[in-house]
């Protein structure tokens, strides 16, 4: 049942935006507080780079999940209903993940399917916003939808500084489910906003399209499929290395979550300008740009080391990516209005089921593969026959003891180190020692220090080979959004597409 009707009061635009742009901040500090505890994750628990790929993996395509789902019902349930469902989807979102420290010995599950309830509320969150940010301005689409998506990187300054603000204070022994508590400020803020305010019709609804024609004018755009495939591109080069710069950094000895925080407030400074941008380019000529400029500055993360110049370079990386999402969702809007809100739904679905699936987990063991290959075998082996004679009996020390055999045990008989067990009991070991209390402390803090010392660079290493792993998309991307670009200078410039009301 659409929630809007003829009796219904006047909608708010003004109160609708404003909470609409907090909603995009929860889902945004969803984001970001899962990519700020992913390093953590591997110490806490002793997981690979690749497990915890899958649990960022999960906070990821889950939003594509619920816009598939629920993105084609914004017209028949009305987008409040959406958002009261994301409401509680990132609640229970949360809960779930934090409950992860009651299974200490299996904590991969709630980790994995509270990530997935946080990525269908954001996922709710973009399929009731997008298309009612479409029908509050029509006339102004991708500049609008570019300001309201200012408060995702916005979202993500201010998740990511109340993140590092926990670590500095040191008032806690295990931060990661303090930062993941942050999700629920800005959920309760726009639950308040948006609970009982009444929403106008989608322009689906007011312009009489059915179901029926939603789903064709969607289906045989030959416009709407090169969008879907660019949207799997610009979706991964923004949101892979997003989800992968804290911990990749991290292993450097950077504050990775700063670097994530500068890009994202030159993201959103740049959105809030965006109509000076769109005018004067068009919004082809914008993803134009933006593709050359997101190669450059993956390109730049890649091979940089000092703290200046990956800032330079994530400075670059920030100008490329900034415009991708919110351009891509104006474009479909107003090139393929007939699509609706199924149109918009299904480029976020596509975006993040391949970022979700594919991308962060292949990132993650790019970063596993290349990481492992730079650790010195004779050096790694020698330090993890030390954690078996010293760490032996001692309390709490029997999964640090249980990982230097198993890897022992296979280099033993092969003479290489497995890899990724190799790295998984590096981590086990630095966390293990890194917690020991007693006389007997000073030995085991020492191993953990020289486990830190040979994996930290191998894991720096492994992180910037996973940022050229994208690079080949940016190409890619160059070629259909010039393509795009040429054609519509050809027609006589880039043409909108409106909807008349019913």
């Amino acid at each position: 049942m659409n929630l809007s009707s003829p009796a219904s009061p006047a909608p708010d635009a003004a109160r609708l935006f404003r909470g609409s742009c907090v909603a995009l901040i929860s889902t945004s500090v969803a984001f970001v507080t899962v990519s700020a505890i992913m390093f953590e994750l591997t110490r806490e628990f002793g997981l690979s780079v690749g497990t915890v790929g899958w649990i960022g993996g999960a906070a990821i395509w889950g939003f594509a999940l619920s816009q598939v789902v629920f993105a084609p019902l914004a017209d028949k349930w009305g987008m409040r209903t959406l958002l009261r469902m994301a409401f509680v989807g990132h609640i229970l979102g949360t809960l779930v993940m934090i409950s992860a420290v009651w299974f200490a010995g299996a904590p991969t599950l709630p980790l994995f399917v509270g990530a997935l309830f946080l990525a269908m509320a954001n996922g709710l969150v973009e399929a009731a916003c997008n298309p009612l940010v479409a029908a509050l301005y029509p006339d102004d689409k991708t500049v609008r939808l570019n300001r309201f998506h200012v408060w995702f990187p916005g979202g993500i300054v201010l998740g990511g500084l109340a993140a590092y603000g926990i670590d500095q204070l040191g008032a806690f022994d295990q931060t990661w489910h303090v930062k993941l508590a942050l999700i629920l400020v800005p959920t309760f803020v726009y639950g308040h906003l948006l609970w009982r305010e009444p929403f106008p019709a989608t322009e689906g609804v007011r312009s009489g399209i059915s179901m029926g024609e939603m789903f064709k004018a969607t289906f045989t755009s030959p416009l709407m499929w090169v969008l879907l495939v660019a949207m799997a591109m610009t979706a991964s080069v923004e949101l892979g290395p997003g989800r992968w710069i804290p911990a990749f950094l991290e292993a450097g000895g950077m504050e990775g979550i700063l670097v994530l925080v500068w890009i994202n407030g030159l993201m959103a400074v740049l959105r809030s300008t965006a109509g000076t941008f769109v005018r004067r380019l068009s919004p082809t000529g914008v993803l134009l740009a933006s593709a050359a400029l997101s190669g450059l500055g993956l390109l730049a993360l890649s091979r940089f080391t000092d703290t200046c110049a990956v800032f330079f370079a994530a400075t670059v990386f920030a100008f490329g990516v900034c415009y991708f999402w919110p351009t891509m969702l104006g474009v479909v809007s107003e090139r393929v209005p007939r699509s609706g809100a199924l149109g918009l739904g299904l480029m976020g679905t596509v975006g993040m089921a391949v970022v979700g699936l594919v991308t962060t987990p292949q990132m993650g063991r790019v970063s596993d593969q290349v990481g492992h290959d730079e650790l010195p075998v004779v050096e790694t082996a020698s330090l993890l026959g030390e954690v078996e004679t010293v760490f032996a009996g001692r309390a709490n020390a029997d999964p640090a003891v249980a990982a230097a055999d198993g890897v022992l045990d296979e280099y033993r008989s092969s003479g290489e180190l497995p890899p990724v067990e190799t790295a998984q009991a590096l981590r086990v070991v630095i966390n293990v020692g890194g917690t020991a209390t007693g006389d007997d402390a000073g030995s085991l803090v020492e191993l953990s220090d020289r486990a830190g010392a040979l994996l930290g660079p191998a894991e720096a290493v492994g992180g910037r080979a996973a940022f050229l792993f994208l690079l080949p998309l940016c190409g890619a991307l160059v070629l259909i959004f010039g393509g795009l670009y040429l054609r519509d200078r050809a027609a006589g410039g880039y043409r909108r597409e409106k909807l008349e009301a019913a």
